[in-house]
Formats: structure tokens, sequence, C-alpha cells
């Protein structure tokens, strides 16, 4: 008879345990390119808990806790560490907790751990692989430098030498052409000095030359 009740108590204490162990699953990788993550914590759970209590952790030794949300069937409670914008929020079977203003420095291995708080007995998660969050730093903006003062004066003085230079060659080449076109002008009035012959008047009727008709032929 004792040995029966210790084998009940004994299958009573596995099923409970059975039943109150949680699962957490996690994304092996995520790259975050805007500053911002959403790191999604997957959990199976079968007890009968009414209280829970979800964080996140930061490093392999999970020394830092970044931010925690907890809940039970009437409110939900969050907090945050300072060094960390982050805020969680359950749902069913998830938790997810987003982080903005995420640094470079910040990259590291986030685990998730949810427990149980109430009714006793305290569970939570074994430690699952975790997620890494890899935060790519911003690209630094390339600032010209202004050039020197005497290189600046440099650039001035020969722009100034070949804006002269520019302008003479121009004037020089109108002038030339001005000539040209007047050397061209008295060289075809030269041409046109031979005298024209005066325009002849249009003849009526027969020319000069033509014999004059006989008509008294015409009258016996």
């Amino acid at each position: 008879s004792q040995v029966a009740f210790y084998k009940q108590m004994c299958f009573f204490q596995l099923t409970s345990a059975l039943e109150n162990k949680i699962l957490v699953a996690q994304h092996p990788l995520l790259i975050v390119a805007n500053e911002t993550a959403r790191l999604v914590c997957n959990y199976t759970y079968n007890g009968t808990g009414k209280e829970f209590r979800a964080s996140l952790h930061k490093g392999t030794a999970s020394a830092v806790e970044v931010c925690f949300v907890s809940w039970n069937n009437t409110k939900v409670s969050s907090n945050c560490n300072k060094e960390f914008n982050c805020k969680g929020i359950h749902e069913k079977n998830k938790v997810i907790f987003n982080l903005w203003n995420m640094t470079a420095n910040q990259t590291d291995i986030y685990f998730c751990k949810i427990a149980v708080m109430y009714p006793p007995p305290y569970v939570y998660n074994e430690k699952s692989n975790g997620t890494v969050i890899h935060v790519k730093g911003k690209t630094p903006i390339q600032i010209q430098e202004a050039p020197p003062a005497n290189s600046y004066w440099i650039m001035v003085a020969v722009t100034g030498v070949l804006a002269f230079y520019s302008t003479l060659i121009t004037a020089v080449f109108i002038n030339y052409w001005q000539k040209s076109k007047q050397r061209m002008f008295h060289q075809s009035d030269y041409m046109n000095m031979t005298p024209r012959h005066p325009p002849y008047p249009k003849n009526k009727g027969y020319p000069s030359y033509a014999p004059t008709r006989d008509y008294t032929a015409y009258r016996s």
C-alpha cells in the first residue's frame, strides 16, 4: 500500500513537471539596418499558470536584463532598462520585444526567458539558443575639406588671367574681321570701274536698215 502510494506520488510529480515545462524558440539571427529590431519569442506551455513574466536578456551569460513584460488575466505591465529602448508585447503563444534607436555596440546575443510566477511552483524555460542581433553602424558622411586660402587665391588669379587673355583674343579677332571686310569692299569698287554702255532705246517699228516699201507699184 505504501509502495502504491509512493508510485502515485512520483507519477503525479512527473506528470506535473511535464505539464509545467516551458519551451522557447527564437530566430538565430536578426540583422538591424534601420536601428529597429523586432525579436519574436515563440513558446509552448501546457500548464495551469495564471501569471507570467517574459524578459529579454543580453550577453552569453544573460547578465543584462534589457526589458520585461508581465501579464495575468486582468492586466499587463512592462519595464525597460534605461540603457535600451525596448517594449515587450504579449500575444498568444509568443512574446514580441520591439527595440529601437539601437547602436552598433549593442550587437550581441539575446535570450528570451519566460516564467510562471503564480501559482507555485515557479517554472521557467531552459536556456534557448538565443538570437544574435547584429546592428549595422551608420556609414559616415564624407565631408569635403575646403581648399587652403593660398590655393583659393591662386585659382582666382589664374581664372582672371585666362579671362583677360580670352577677352583680348576676342577683341583682336573682331578687329581683324572688320579690317578684312573693309578691304574686300574697296576691292569690289575697283573691279566695277569699267564704263558701262548706256541703254539703247527700244526701236519701235522696223529697223533703220530695212528697205522702204514702194506702194506706187500697186496703184495702176
